[in-house]
């Protein structure tokens, strides 16, 4: 299969696509993709919503920001307008590899565990095509940029796609909040094409159920840690 023919092929015929991944792993065009709609989401929320209104939604938001002096929150402001275009345009270019990495080694370890007899570069294909989801989601986020309201665009949670969409973000526990913002479409989508693809390199020797087990264990940990940092230091 061609990379176009790759990129069709996860969305409509992920078993057939990844199969041939597993064949012959290629990581580089899915890859930039997912970098690419990132930093083209972040230009949409520059153009259209403003770093200093995105700043200042999270500011009020913030229970940590709602105690400092007006002195210190004034000087954390000026280093978040700073920040915020750099973690915005250069995040996505050494975030995406690097995530790809990690996932790839921790879901190696858990399948050499399983004896899936997989290869890191086997992985790490897999782990790259399965993340076209958020090429997907970065799209409908831009839309929602320019169709919506920019006092109302929500930056921790712009698709109402999850059930943190229907929860009052301020009114609500920040742990739950943030638990029911990572429980998405897009992430359940990611983890059902990450098992697929474990599943089509290792044959027999995982099944699906088994790929599926060692995907959703470290998300399901990530999940419950990053929802509890949120809940404490919010």
């Amino acid at each position: 299969m061609g990379e176009f023919s790759r990129i069709v092929g996860v969305f409509f015929e992920p078993k057939k696509t990844f199969a041939d991944i597993a064949q012959r792993p290629t990581w580089i065009i899915p890859v930039i993709l997912v970098i690419l709609a990132a930093i083209g989401g972040s230009m949409a929320v520059s153009q259209r919503i403003g770093w200093e209104r995105i700043m200042r939604q999270q500011n009020e938001a913030s229970s940590r920001m709602q105690q400092m002096t007006p002195e210190q929150r004034a000087n954390a402001e000026a280093i978040q307008m700073k920040l915020a275009p750099a973690i915005a345009y250069g995040g996505p270019v050494v975030g995406v590899p690097i995530y790809c990495v990690v996932v790839a080694a921790v879901l190696l370890g858990i399948t050499a565990i399983m004896s899936a007899g997989l290869r890191f570069k086997q992985v790490f294909a897999v782990v790259a095509w399965g993340g076209l989801p958020r090429v997907i989601s970065s799209i409908l986020a831009v839309v929602v940029v320019f169709l919506k309201n920019p006092d109302e665009f929500n930056i921790r949670n712009p698709l109402a796609f999850n059930v943190g969409a229907f929860m009052d973000p301020n009114g609500s526990s920040k742990f739950m909040y943030a638990l029911a913002t990572s429980i998405d479409l897009f992430s359940i989508w990611t983890i059902l094409l990450l098992a697929t693809g474990l599943k089509a390199a290792a044959g027999k020797k995982l099944s699906f159920t088994g790929a599926l087990v060692a995907v959703v264990t470290p998300w399901a940990l990530l999940v419950l840690c990053t929802s509890a940092l949120a809940g404490a230091f919010s």
